[in-house]
């Protein structure tokens, strides 16, 4: 029998299970090492090693052999961590490699693990609590790990383990990211060794002032609700400071205006200088990058960045060879790399992020046409070299003469990964991913005034003029994230949505990156207006671009998260345009989100009450006049159920018809297979009924 789309896309992890993922590069170009589960089904990653010489690959780490018929048991916080970064494999789905390429760590299943890489020799390591996050020292000599609230440190040989660092209350926490530099800043990290391994920078976070919420699992009413420190929009973060800690557990604290910069946005030590911070306003519309005197624990402002709306976080500061400050800007409409506060990247470059800086020049990826991203070379002395070209989505990972590209274009289901060493012809790394069952037949328009990119599908079998079908409008729209690139395997499930008989189209509208600061922060305090109207525009342009083949009469919207919040928007807001609609996992209402995100746009409810209202679907409840199918997961501590209760319940009030469908023990991902199968098929039978496809 065969599996349907959705089941299949669910079991391969939307065809991402058995890329190559996680790579590092030694610092000779020699070895290159990465996770990679054994085929395209099965979601235990495992830790490979390619040599760049011979071409050959050899597995380091297969996590099976090691844990047995015990399995993978993940501890609460790993779980958490998991969520955050949305991790949906198994097994290995991180490693480190010290900067002598003697030792690799890992964490599995709660404890810790080293590779001595000459001997391809595996060893568990005695470890306290479940182990999160290990890192070796660069000199290969320590590991130190994040346990039980914690800083743990212990010899590459199994020496020596002791803590570094411990909590005094039980809402501190010593090296991890607070839930905020996860979930909305894309720091994960919270510890940074010294060059030297003699010392660490150290993350302590106390949650005491942020309010308690609690998750429920309704279905199993005898458990206790699952406490959770959740900051939401208008109330206290938690308090970060950050510690110079030395390995007989001396500690200084670094020193900054935290009232001021109350984010902790990145850090990097490197051999280059100090150490380097990015600070941040809480409304985030200043920074500053410091350096930091570990002696006195004293910080020196290196630059001031301020903005209108905000300044975004982007690649960490660094230190170039010569010891000049590279840091990545929006200067003059554009992300650019700048030296010492002068850019170094041209006008119609926006950077995406830096992979790798050198003495005369940094690569870095980046895009002119937004639905591309290309490696490109930065000379210092102005030039530009690009490293890839054509209508796909490239990344790299650089070491000494290697440098490894990955690549997903329109004109293949896929992706590639390819080593390229000054003295040798490019080389494949396996990919090892399940063929995809269908091939998207993408066709990307620019649409209205502001040439939105967007992206049109047909059913594959559909002859243009020979019926009009209904239109499907498939979006995230929201800041920060980017539907509409040129990738088939992004387009796969818009595919087998169209194949069941609509037009998809896929737009990005303004606020979503790759198009320059004017474009990304057109979003400020108006999410409903700006994000909705530029859906409103895609569709009217494809209706233009295919008279014959679409029925603006039958309009429907889906969407997860941001895209769940804008799908509930169109058919309240918009009914004369949008006919039926599912949202999934909506935010409804602001008041109810974190405060990084969400002050961030739309400002602090308790001095802005006003944008928020009129951000809100709440108050919009008593317009619903079309079908409207709510879905959440009752475990979601990212977008708490609430959201979908409250509207809900706006809309009994209101006696406004719509259906709610709850999802037991799921969070904001769904990665389980049979749900995530069942939902989609549900979905697509409710937007079926009503829009006649």
């Amino acid at each position: 029998m065969s599996v349907s789309y959705p089941r299949l896309a669910a079991r391969t992890l939307r065809f991402t299970l058995g890329i190559p993922r996680n790579i590092t590069v030694s610092p000779d170009g020699s070895t290159v090492r990465f996770i990679r589960t054994p085929d395209g089904v099965t979601r235990t990653g495992q830790l490979w090693e390619h040599d760049v010489e011979s071409g050959s690959e050899s597995l380091l780490v297969d996590p099976v052999a090691l844990l047995g018929e015990d399995g993978e048991q993940l501890s609460a916080e790993e779980r958490s961590r998991r969520e955050r970064s949305r991790e949906s494999a198994a097994g290995l789905v991180a490693y480190d490699v010290d900067d002598t390429g003697r030792w690799a760590c890992f964490a599995l299943s709660g404890r810790l693990w080293a590779v001595h890489l000459g001997a391809k020799a595996v060893t568990a390591l005695p470890s306290v609590g479940a182990v999160i996050d290990p890192r070796l020292d660069p000199t290969g000599r320590r590991i130190a790990y994040a346990s039980g609230g914690a800083l743990r440190v212990i010899g590459v040989d199994g020496k020596g383990e002791r803590a570094l660092v411990s909590p005094e209350t039980d809402t501190q926490v010593w090296g991890q990211a607070e839930f905020i530099a996860a979930e909305e800043m894309e720091r994960y990290r919270g510890f940074w060794w010294a060059p030297d391994g003699s010392s660490l920078l150290v993350e302590r976070f106390d949650d005491a002032p942020v309010q308690t919420w609690h998750i429920a699992d309704p279905e199993n009413p005898d458990r206790e609700p699952v406490a959770q420190r959740y900051p939401a929009a208008g109330t206290p973060n938690a308090e970060v400071t950050l510690w110079h800690v030395g390995l007989d557990g001396s500690r200084t604290e670094i020193v900054w205006d935290r009232n001021a910069y109350e984010y902790l946005g990145r850090v990097t030590w490197t051999a280059d200088g100090a150490p380097l911070l990015q600070v941040l306003s809480r409304d985030q519309k200043a920074s500053q990058v410091l350096s930091v005197d570990i002696a006195t624990g004293a910080t020196t402002v290196l630059r001031e960045l301020r903005d209108e709306a905000w300044v975004e976080l982007s690649s960490a500061p660094r230190f170039l060879p010569d010891g000049r400050l590279a840091t990545v800007d929006d200067v003059d409409g554009w992300r650019r790399v700048v030296v010492e506060g002068s850019p170094v990247t041209p006008d119609g470059w926006q950077v995406r992020s830096v992979v790798e800086i050198f003495a005369d020049s940094v690569i870095a990826t980046a895009s002119q046409e937004p639905t591309e991203i290309q490696v490109v070379r930065f000379g210092l002395d102005g030039t530009v070299t690009p490293l890839t070209d054509g209508a796909a989505v490239h990344g790299a990972v650089v070491g000494g003469p290697t440098t490894v590209v990955v690549r997903s274009g329109l004109d293949v289901v896929g992706t590639t990964v390819t080593v390229h060493r000054e003295d040798a012809a490019p080389a494949a790394i396996r990919v090892l991913a399940e063929p995809a069952p269908l091939e998207p037949s993408v066709t990307l328009l620019h649409a209205g005034d502001d040439k939105l990119r967007t992206a049109v599908l047909f059913p594959r079998d559909h002859q243009p003029g020979s019926r009009r079908l209904p239109v499907l409008m498939d979006p995230y729209g929201g800041p920060h994230a980017q539907r509409v690139l040129s990738s088939a395997r992004a387009f796969l499930e818009a595919q087998w949505l169209a194949d069941q008989g609509f037009c998809v189209v896929v737009a990005d509208g303004r606020g979503t990156p790759g198009r320059g600061h004017a474009w990304e922060r057109a979003v400020l305090h108006e999410f409903a207006t700006v994000t909705l109207d530029d859906q409103v525009v895609a569709l009217h342009a494809v209706a233009a671009a295919y008279p014959d083949d679409v029925d603006t009469s039958r309009v429907g919207i889906t969407g997860w998260s941001y895209g769940g919040y804008l799908s509930a928007l169109a058919v309240l807001q918009r009914p004369d345009v949008f006919h039926a609609a599912v949202a999934g996992a909506p935010v409804t209402e602001w008041r109810l989100y974190d405060t990084c995100y969400t002050e961030r746009y739309l400002g602090d409810p308790n001095t802005q009450p006003e944008v928020y209202d009129r951000n809100s679907l709440i108050p919009l409840a008593p317009q619903l006049e079309r079908p409207l199918m709510i879905i959440h997961g009752l475990a979601d501590d990212n977008v708490v159920a609430a959201h979908t209760l409250r509207l809900s319940s706006a809309l009994l009030a209101a006696g406004r018809p719509h259906t709610v469908l709850p999802l037991s023990g799921v969070t904001h991902m769904t990665p389980q297979e049979v749900v995530a199968e069942n939902l989609k098929l549900l979905q697509l039978q409710f937007l079926k009924e009503h829009l006649g496809a």
